[in-house]
């Protein structure tokens, strides 16, 4: 089966789809310097431009990594998820806390999702 690499470059690839199941990671790019909410909120518009170039969207999600760099931040992160998952289609989810690369990011999300048909294969 092909492996389906959206925008590769030598370090990483923006989405790897596999046999119809994507993988991809999304951090603040747009101002990392936001709050949780803030943050959460970009990642979740990165997100929703990503899923698109997969023909899928946020009903399809199907697991999610979080990795938080302060569990204080859980409240506001939570109250963003909530907000944007639709009723009933919410993934499944492991929260971590982690320190990332850059001091600016609170938060960094590894997506795994079911692709659209023309991934399937």
């Amino acid at each position: 089966m092909k492996i389906h690499r959206v925008n590769p470059c030598k370090r990483w690839s923006d989405i790897t789809v596999f046999n119809g199941i994507a993988t991809f990671t999304e951090v603040a790019d747009t101002d990392p310097k936001a709050d949780i909410k803030g943050q959460v909120a970009q990642i979740f518009e990165q997100a929703a431009t990503s899923l698109a170039l997969i023909d899928s969207d946020k009903s399809r999600v199907l697991a999610v990594t979080i990795y938080l760099t302060d569990f204080a931040n859980v409240d506001g992160f939570n109250e963003v998820w909530d907000s944007w998952f639709p009723e009933n289609c919410a993934p499944s989810r492991a929260c971590v806390k982690a320190e990332l690369i850059d001091p600016d990011l609170l938060v960094e999300m590894t997506f795994t999702v079911a692709a659209g048909e023309k991934y399937q294969s």
